[in-house]
């Protein structure tokens, strides 16, 4: 048991049936959680941080957490860098301890995109870490990723190839339609799965990320809301587009909007229901059950990763 990175998680994964969770973390319940469902599961499993909660709960502090679940588990578990931002945070982060990161220079134009990853991947390399690498521009707000409808630019498949051969990145997220946030579509939900299936068929031996794909269950909309919260028309990703993806090369699939949703749903529940308590334990408690019950469902229904560990 131990801190891994994907690279064997990853080659099961390619061209099977399923993919890999990737949970994001920002304090104590949430990973418990987690790793309690993908212990029960017997679950490959990522965890992995963002710039925020890189801020809000200090990198010290979410590693040192990490090791405690993994020496309470006993599972191994890849700590993943989400969206750094430049060469300094992915080069602090392998010196603390991540078995990967992700470079995200999707902001960047393509030749620019490929120096930044390539000085990524060389330091991350030498270290024995793995890189993530972001081609196309996701729309959408969550955490530090904020991208408008606008600006939003598919992943063009050639362009994929040649990004993969020159910087030798371990795993590419790709643009195909999904977007960061609770707010995923404002019609009808769609994916490019023509698009997936090129850029799958051009580099066959790189695993794909999915990026934004939060299912955004309407129970759990429907729950916050009962409760007195306000997030009218949210929409995610249907889990049959997800299962679908994976049969492309998708081999990490993030979630954390649906994290988010289970704990305040269940938060706000309690709050409601037992005005009386103040012992953060007795509302805690039960939203880290609600974001196992989550976790567990997204194995079993939309990575079709129980038993696979």
């Amino acid at each position: 048991m131990g801190l891994v990175t994907t690279k064997e998680m990853f080659a099961k994964a390619l061209g099977s049936d399923y993919a890999v969770g990737a949970f994001n973390v920002n304090n104590m319940e949430i990973i418990q959680g987690i790793v309690d469902a993908a212990k029960e599961e017997k679950a490959p499993l990522i965890l992995q941080v963002s710039a925020g909660a890189r801020k809000y709960a200090k990198p010290a502090y979410l590693v040192k957490l990490v090791e405690a679940a993994i020496i309470d588990t006993g599972l191994d578990i890849c700590l993943h860098l989400d969206h750094g931002e430049d060469f300094d945070i992915c080069r602090k982060c392998v010196d603390d301890g991540f078995t990967s990161v992700m470079i995200d220079g999707s902001r960047y134009e393509f030749e620019e995109n490929i120096r930044v990853t390539k000085e990524v991947v060389d330091y991350a390399h030498d270290h024995g870490v793995v890189v993530e690498a972001e081609l196309g521009k996701l729309a959408g707000i969550e955490d530090a990723v904020k991208v408008d409808a606008r600006n939003a630019t598919f992943t063009d498949p050639e362009e994929a190839a040649e990004f993969v051969a020159r910087t030798g990145v371990d795993s590419l997220a790709v643009a195909i339609g999904t977007s960061h946030g609770a707010y995923k579509f404002k019609g009808d939900p769609y994916l490019d799965f023509e698009r997936l299936k090129e850029i799958h068929g051009l580099i066959p031996e790189t695993p794909l990320v999915l990026h934004g794909a939060s299912t955004v269950l309407p129970e759990f909309v429907a729950r916050c809301n009962k409760y007195g919260g306000n997030i009218p028309g949210a929409q995610g990703v249907p889990e049959d587009m997800i299962l679908e993806a994976v049969k492309h090369g998708v081999c990490k699939v993030n979630i954390d909007t649906d994290l988010r949703l289970a704990m305040t749903a269940e938060i706000r529940r309690h709050f409601m229901e037992h005005p009386e308590d103040f012992d953060p334990r007795k509302y805690l408690g039960p939203a880290r059950d609600a974001i196992k019950g989550m976790v567990s469902h997204k194995i079993r229904n939309v990575l079709n990763a129980s038993g696979r560990q």
